[in-house]
């Protein structure tokens, strides 16, 4: 079993980001949620900031540029990066996932052209996989297509929450290659498409929650033409490459969740300590009691069941019953903890004097992207059923 604690060296780097995260990118929040020239300069500058102290692109492996911390202690790291939602942009571990699908699918041409600008935060990556005609959470059903054309592949489609495309080099498309007498989880195909390539239009940025633009947009492929060495992994072979990112990405997500679970659990007990009302402090009244005890076990069961996901794969193990029960238990703790933050900051806690009500925005998606907390449930209920014995206790 994992400690609780990270040890050595990884402590050291902990508290390093620790102190980058909360002296200079929470303070520059307010700036950096404008969306402006502003904004774009904050960023710039924090991550000046952040090579230059040694805490830039710590996940990404050490033989294409980056710190080559390993995956369980990076877990640790992540878990501090999420206490700002600005942290992955600042640290520049926002393409980890893509780096890794790259460097395990991706031919050595690919490595080495794509790799280095993402490590180096030139620009970012980018995922074609949802589409607004079918249920984004069966990927079964997509109908974007990709035909051979001689030595190249032509690409029509619709996709939408292609998240940070505007700004990338390149987008991951996911495209049924074929014929529908093959098993329907062998029907798709990754392909790397460069975003500058005809007929990849960008038709909008998708209006979110609170974000109007959003980083979420709206794509359209009208016959994309790219070599058929643009191809990812293997031909009908593109869930495995889709679950070789979204599955570490899980675990990525749910040590976020909890730097954010925390830093709102903080601003809970400080304004329960120094709020006064109805004769005490709110610390002193039996609700806020259960507010924070609450708060404090879902925390703490949430993080001993990630850093046990992160054991399992970073020994090889199956952690997929694991990572199906960090995404939905982790996203729904979340959403309780930021919530019960408002709820004591009262009126405050609406206005954007606090980061919390942008918080609870933010932990709002977090039952949905990556799968809905419902189809997480459902596959891993079905996994258990069919071997109870998988059970990560047993």
């Amino acid at each position: 079993m994992t400690t609780n604690h990270p040890e050595g060296h990884i402590a050291d780097l902990c508290a390093r980001m620790r102190s980058f995260i909360d002296n200079q990118v929470i303070p520059a929040e307010p700036v950096l949620a404008r969306e402006d020239d502003d904004a774009r300069k904050a960023l710039d500058q924090l991550r000046t900031q952040a090579k230059e102290l040694g805490l830039w692109a710590m996940g990404h492996p050490a033989d294409v540029g980056g710190g080559g911390v390993q995956f369980l202690d990076f877990v640790y790291l992540n878990e501090i990066i999420g206490r700002s939602e600005f942290g992955q942009l600042a640290v520049g571990s926002v393409s980890m996932q893509d780096t890794l699908m790259l460097r395990k699918h991706g031919t050595e041409e690919q490595r080495e052209r794509w790799i280095p600008p993402l490590v180096a935060g030139e620009f970012l990556p980018s995922v074609g996989l949802t589409e607004p005609e079918v249920a984004g959470s069966d990927p079964t059903l997509i109908t974007t297509r990709a035909e051979l054309d001689g030595d190249t592949w032509v690409i029509n489609g619709h996709k939408w929450f292609t998240t940070g495309v505007k700004d990338a080099g390149y987008c991951t498309v996911f495209a049924r290659t074929e014929p529908e007498d093959v098993p329907r989880h062998s029907r798709i195909s990754a392909i790397i498409v460069p975003t500058d390539t005809p007929g990849f239009e960008i038709l909008r940025s998708i209006p979110t929650m609170g974000h109007d633009p959003s980083d979420h947009y709206e794509v359209r492929l009208s016959d994309v033409r790219v070599p058929a060495e643009n191809l990812l992994g293997e031909r009908g072979k593109g869930f495995a490459v889709a679950q070789d990112r979204l599955g570490p990405g899980r675990i990525f997500h749910g040590m976020r969740w909890l730097g954010q679970a925390q830093r709102a659990y903080e601003l809970m007990c400080e304004r329960a300590n120094t709020r006064y009302v109805h004769g005490s402090l709110l610390a002193e009244k039996g609700e806020v009691h259960r507010y924070i005890a609450e708060s404090a076990a879902q925390i703490h069961a949430a993080r001993l069941m990630t850093l046990d996901a992160a054991r399992a794969m970073d020994s090889g193990d199956d952690a997929r019953i694991r990572i199906g029960l960090v995404k939905f238990w982790c996203a729904r703790m979340l959403h309780d903890v930021v919530d019960r933050a408002i709820q004591v900051h009262g009126a405050l806690g609406l206005t954007a004097d606090t980061p919390l009500e942008r918080m609870y925005r933010q932990a709002r998606y977090a039952r949905i992207y990556d799968g809905p907390d419902e189809v997480h449930r459902m596959s891993t209920a079905r996994k258990l059923l069919r071997d109870p014995g998988a059970a990560p206790w047993l």
